[in-house]
């Protein structure tokens, strides 16, 4: 099968563990690969996410600028210049045309497509980003209501990924560990209750839903205390739908990544994976081994890596894993 295009929806580089200069080494030789195997004249779109939010930095500066500044809307073009790391990834892709398109990308008339970290503003599951996209948003005196705009929501996160993002810059030695690795070892700890836990991990078991409450009534929720795996899937999923309908988002089909969790799957309940307002939700899942969230049977997880969607001209999205067929 030919592809036209592929997009790369969020998260193309880590930039989260350490300086820029380990992250683009890191991701090289993928970068050129994947550019030398769609030349042609075919297209790669990249629609930044919160661990790669900093390729949006000379272009978020430059925006102010020069005047006044247009809303970014669903879609924005972004430019790069030389020496900014974006030109620097676009260079590894070559001889493939690069475009860059934020907060998504309009791939279809009726399908849209954005990495998914703006639902972190709305979802129940007590995430860090969560949790400090909560406190930022009375820091930053989001509008009453809530957001309404990708400016908002940019507003309440893109200080939260600046901090972290600088704090990796520091680089310092000791192995580095993502902030979603340490999200899923709390997860680990906090959702099964395993009676072998030390006391300590029992105690926080059993603080864990006072916390949650404390946290609802300083504002920074609503947030609850379920980190079942349903409940992570059904507390993103309605996160993310609460963005679609804020910002206006009509598409029949829209394509999100951010969560790890790929679907819907065989087994899936289909309806949890509609907006109410109709539209069909599509997670091309993780490419991350995150061994932490795969259980007892890592090939049949949902939060396996290796997910894609693949989009022709007409219809719904079909979801494949791509790493399925390949050795361990």
């Amino acid at each position: 099968m030919a592809f036209d295009r592929v997009v790369l929806l969020g998260d193309v580089l880590e930039l989260r563990h350490g300086p820029l200069g380990e992250a683009l080494a890191a991701a090289d030789a993928v970068l050129r690969a994947l550019g030398s195997g769609i030349s042609g004249g075919r297209e790669v779109v990249i629609v930044p996410g919160n661990h790669d939010h900093h390729l949006l930095a000379g272009w978020l500066e430059r925006r102010g600028l020069n005047g006044p500044v247009a809303p970014l809307g669903v879609e924005s073009e972004v430019d790069w210049r030389e020496g900014e790391l974006l030109a620097a990834v676009a260079s590894r892709l070559a001889p493939a045309r690069v475009r860059v398109a934020y907060p998504g990308v309009w791939l279809r008339g009726d399908v849209y497509a954005t990495h998914g970290h703006y639902g972190d503003r709305h979802t129940t599951v007590p995430m860090f980003e969560r949790i400090g996209a909560g406190a930022m948003a009375r820091v930053a005196h989001e509008p009453a209501g809530g957001p309404r705009r990708a400016e908002d929501y940019e507003s309440t996160l893109a200080p939260i990924y600046a901090w972290i993002h600088a704090v990796a810059q520091g680089g310092g030695s000791g192995p580095r560990r993502s902030t979603h690795g340490a999200s899923a070892r709390a997860w680990q700890v906090l959702a099964d209750g395993d009676a072998r836990h030390s006391w300590r991990r029992r105690a926080l078991i059993a603080a864990f839903p006072a916390l949650i409450a404390a946290l609802n009534c300083a504002q920074l929720g609503p947030l609850r205390a379920d980190l079942s795996g349903p409940e992570l899937r059904r507390g993103a999923l309605r996160g993310f739908g609460e963005v679609l309908t804020r910002l206006a988002i009509s598409a029949p089909y829209v394509i999100f990544g951010h969560t790890h969790r790929a679907g819907p799957l065989s087994g899936d309940d289909r309806a949890e994976w509609v907006t109410p307002a109709g539209a069909a939700l599509f997670n091309t899942g993780c490419w991350v081994h995150e061994p932490a969230f795969l259980g007892p049977e890592p090939s049949e997880s949902p939060y396996r890596a290796g997910f894609a969607a693949i989009l022709g001209d007409d219809g719904p999205p079909e979801l494949v894993s791509l790493l399925d067929r390949t050795s361990r």
